[in-house]
Parts: C-alpha cells; structure tokens; sequence
C-alpha cells in the first residue's frame, strides 16, 4: 500500500485561512447538528400525533419509550461531539491570535557628528636619584666599673608582744541532741514462744521489762515493750539478742507496725546472737520495737541482759 500524497494547492493557503476554513466547518457541523435536534422534535410529535398536518396510528405505550431512547441516545451523542467541537475550536483560536497588520517603522533620525578628541600630552622626564650617603662609623663600648662593695646587714631587734587582752564571757550551752536517749533491757530472763500464724511477718514482741536509761522525749511503754517517740528527729537504734541456746530465726525492728528491712539479721545457721544497728528518721508518735520470727521457742538467760533496745537521737 503506497504512501498518502497531498495534492499541491495553489496559492499556499496561509495560517490565517486554515484557522477560518477550522472554524467555517465548525459552524456547519453545528448547523447539520440543528437540523438534526429539529428532526428528532419531530419525530416525537408525530409520535404523540401533534405534528400539524400529518396523523398516522395511535402509538403504543412501548412506542413511546423506545422513541424516547432514541432521542436519550442521540442526544448523549450530540453532547459528546459538542465537547469535540469545542476543543477543536479552541485549539483553532490559540494556534493565530488575532492580530493587526503591523504599522511602518518611522524612519530613524540622523546621527550628530562625534567631537574630536584632543591629543595627550607627552609624559615628563623623571629625575635621577641622589646618590645615598656613607653610614657613620660606631663608637667602641667603654669598660665596665667595679662591683660596689655590699654594705653591712642590719640588725633585726624584735618587737615585745602586748598583754594578752581579758577572756570574753563564756556563751551559752549548746542543745546537747544525744541526751536524748533511751535504753530498755531485759536480765530477768523469760521464754518466748513465737507464734508465726498469729504474729505473721511481723514476729513476736521481745519483753523489755527492764528501763535502765529514760528522757522526757521517748516514752517507754513496758506493758508492751515499745519505745514512743514524743518528737521528730533522726534516730540510731540499735538491739542485741542473746538467748540461751541457739535458735533458728530472725530478729529485726519494727516501726509504727512496718518492719525495718536494713534491721533484719537472719544467720544461716542456728545462733545465740542477734543483733544490729540503724540510723532512721522518726516522727512524733512513732512506735518502735524489737521483735522475733521463730519455729522454736527463745530461752532468755536470768541474771544478764538477754535482750536490749536502745535508741539515741543524733538530730
């Protein structure tokens, strides 16, 4: 299959033309389009026999619907090749604006005429240099004098110390925080039978009947073996725990019904010595005892101290 060839048109049509021929038959494709939009009305009213001039057979109810999708479909198509059209026009409008004929260029005037330039003048000789003149000889240094001979030192005389002025009034006595203490023990001896379903992790209380040391600031409730702190501060608390033979167990302070944990003393093996010692603060109501966790019950020997509480405030 050969090649289409175009024929030679003559004259060449221009831009401008082309644009105008676009348009021309952009206008007739609108025109055919309206008489076709008119022949559909037509057909409609010749459907509905309200075509003046012309009657036919009364159209059925299916007659009209199909009539009616063919105008549905036709116009579907004639809005579709509106939207080609257009685009097709407005490419045509972008491609050659519409514009005038361009107007004479006025003529150019006359150039004036350049003035002469002057000539430059010669350069003036420059003179010779002087000729620099010889540098004056150095003197020679003169000899050094003699040391001087060092003169006698002097003689140091001390000074007599004043008198030693009077003694200043002696101040008053400091708050002495240690006398606040407090120390309970137990030297009557005794058997205490703990019992860890009732007492829990707690323990049992160790008996301290006996109140070797007092202060107005720590009570000490004998009846159960608590110490009562009647002001705030910071307290070293120490307790020792000797019973007779040795036991299984552990031996710890408890404080307003918590258990110290830096007081628990728990050795592997069976002993006949428990003790430590804390520094903690306490505030004013404070409650503080030493108690026991045992399996078996704890001899305390008579005539010596079995067991000891005490506390001392250091602030």
């Amino acid at each position: 299959m050969s090649l289409p060839s175009f024929p030679n048109i003559d004259p060449p049509i221009k831009r401008e033309d082309a644009v105008n021929q676009i348009l021309s038959s952009i206008a007739m494709e609108e025109l055919g389009m309206s008489h076709i939009l008119n022949a559909e009305g037509e057909k409609l009213q010749y459907i509905l026999g309200t075509l003046p001039g012309l009657s036919g057979p009364a159209a059925t109810v299916k007659d009209v619907l199909n009539a009616n999708e063919s105008v549905k479909d036709l116009l579907e198509t004639a809005t579709q090749n509106q939207l080609l059209l257009r685009s097709k026009m407005q490419c045509a409008l972008d491609t050659t604006p519409a514009q005038g004929p361009a107007g004479l260029a006025g003529p150019t005037g006359p150039a004036g005429p350049a003035g002469a330039t002057g000539p430059t003048g010669s350069a003036g000789a420059t003179g010779a240099t002087g000729p620099t003149g010889p540098a004056g000889a150095t003197g020679a240094a003169g000899p050094a004098g003699p040391t001087g001979p060092t003169g006698p030192a002097g003689i140091y005389s001390p000074g007599m110390d004043g008198l030693t002025g009077p003694t200043g009034p002696t101040g008053p006595t400091g708050p002495n925080v240690t006398a606040t203490s407090t120390l309970a023990t137990n030297y009557t001896g005794g058997t205490i039978r703990p019992n860890p379903l009732r007492d829990g992790l707690l323990g049992t209380t160790v008996p301290l009947p006996n109140v070797g040391r007092s202060c107005t600031d720590i009570d000490v409730d004998t009846a159960s073996s608590e110490f009562i702190s009647k002001i705030d501060g910071y307290f070293q608390i120490s307790y020792n725990l000797n019973p007779s033979t040795p036991v299984v167990g552990t031996a710890q302070i408890v404080i307003s019904n918590e258990v110290n944990k830096a007081s628990i003393m728990t050795p592997q093996l069976a002993s006949n010595h428990f003790s430590s010692t804390i520094l903690v603060p306490l505030r004013k109501g404070d409650r503080v005892s030493l108690r026991v966790i045992s399996a078996t019950p704890l001899v305390l020997p008579a005539q010596s101290v079995g067991a000891s509480l005490f506390l001392l405030r250091l602030a």
